[in-house]
């Protein structure tokens, strides 16, 4: 099966996607969310109660990881993906309410594919324990939201460059089915 590398800035990540084939190198640019467990609690927390989100869900990209604190020269710290399953529960709304991608590692539930078919939405992968490697791809990092959360407050990060791996694109197609 033959693979391609893509290079894709953010910004133009919605008519990327449906050229984009699971299993498909990207290399992303861009500005990307960073939001976990507790951040997406209280993000849901928000929307349950008819507020808006803390940032704009509709075009966005958010990478499940909680940064560490950024050393010397560097943006953030390690940076490495957090498992997506734990955001499952989360995912389908998020991706109805606009989310364009999200990125993390492991596979995603049955769920969220049907959600991330729906929406023409796409799961990239990051290659886990590379948390320090990530880092070096993130140019910037903003605390956006929930600052008493630490490390998982949402942070909005400019990346360059930073190399994915296409989990599950539009169609449903996953680098997890074992066929």
């Amino acid at each position: 099966m033959s693979r391609k590398t893509a290079e894709v800035n953010t910004s133009e990540l919605k008519d990327a996607i449906p050229g984009l084939r699971a299993g498909d190198r990207v290399i992303l640019s861009g500005c990307i969310y960073t939001a976990r467990d507790a951040a997406h609690k209280r993000i849901f927390e928000l929307l349950d109660e008819g507020k808006e989100p803390p940032f704009d869900i509709r075009g966005a990209v958010v990478y499940y990881a909680g940064p560490t604190p950024a050393r010397e020269g560097m943006a953030v710290g390690s940076c490495g993906p957090t498992t997506s399953s734990r955001m499952d529960k989360f995912s389908p709304r998020l991706l109805d309410l606009g989310l364009l991608g999200m990125i993390g590692k492991g596979e995603r539930s049955a769920d969220v594919i049907s959600a991330i078919v729906r929406n023409g939405a796409i799961y990239l992968c990051a290659v886990g324990g590379a948390g320090a490697l990530i880092a070096r791809h993130i140019k910037s990092a903003e605390v956006v939201a929930f600052p008493e959360l630490g490390c998982e407050s949402v942070k909005l990060m400019t990346i360059e460059k930073m190399p994915l791996t296409v989990g599950i694109d539009c169609r449903g197609e996953s680098i997890f089915d074992r066929k």
